[in-house]
């Protein structure tokens, strides 16, 4: 597969959605994932990240015009001992409450399906990194509907052992902008990591998302070695 640039993947298209990067420092000693929010409607994009233990919540901006948080507010990523999960809904929880019953992370996705959200029927797509003793692999998972059909769920699982360093993957929702929205196809994308600093990746990923579609962005670096880390959130909304 071809490796491009994260600018060049991310601003690919004026509507990816939302959307999850996992991968390794070009040193290799600290793992990078990142996931953004973009948003077309007015309740879509009242939204901002805001900081929940050792993850991350969405929250709306200004509560008086939220119609339906159903689908938009939840806890994009929590973190479980060495394991970081980072997911575009609410099935994050159920990855977390899967893994503490000592489920594996694709067993605990079989229990969901694709948003509801019809015409689209947005994939839910989900991610865990695995840090243990100076180790670290990753794991990328979409379900989603079978050619834009709710009768039918697809679900595709890839495993990164050994995470390769200067690398990540790049996975999001649509291919890009229409009505209904087209889900994303085939293997997570492959992206160069052409940096070690946290906040150079943050603003080459948040310049190179579209402007009128933006909203939020997370992004974390974690120390392979011990296991510490370093965040960055930006929202659009101040």
């Amino acid at each position: 597969m071809k490796i491009i640039t994260i600018a060049e993947a991310v601003s690919r298209t004026s509507y990816p959605g939302r959307g999850i990067i996992i991968g390794r420092t070009p040193d290799g000693k600290k793992a990078f994932t990142a996931y953004f929010i973009m948003g077309r409607s007015e309740n879509s994009r009242n939204r901002v990240f805001v900081k929940d233990g050792e993850g991350i919540r969405t929250e709306a901006f200004d509560p008086s015009k939220m119609k339906d948080p159903s689908l938009i507010i939840y806890a994009p990523v929590r973190v479980l001992g060495n394991e970081t999960i980072v997911t575009n809904g609410d099935q994050t929880d159920t990855i977390y409450e899967g893994l503490q019953k000592g489920m594996s992370f694709e067993q605990s996705l079989r229990t969901r399906e694709f948003e509801p959200d019809v015409p689209n029927y947005t994939p839910r797509i989900s991610g865990i990194l695995r840090v243990t003793d100076g180790g670290y692999n990753y794991v990328m998972s979409i379900l989603k509907s079978n050619n834009g059909s709710p009768k039918s769920c697809d679900r595709f699982t890839f495993e990164y052992s050994n995470a390769a360093d200067g690398e990540a993957r790049f996975i999001h929702t649509y291919m890009g902008d229409g009505n209904p929205l087209p889900s994303f196809e085939g293997e997570p994308e492959r992206l160069a990591v052409d940096s070690c600093d946290i906040d150079v990746l943050t603003e080459t990923i948040w310049e190179s998302l579209d402007k009128d579609n933006k909203v939020s962005l997370f992004v974390r670096l974690i120390n392979i070695a011990d296991g510490k880390y370093d965040t960055r959130i930006v929202n659009k909304n101040k």
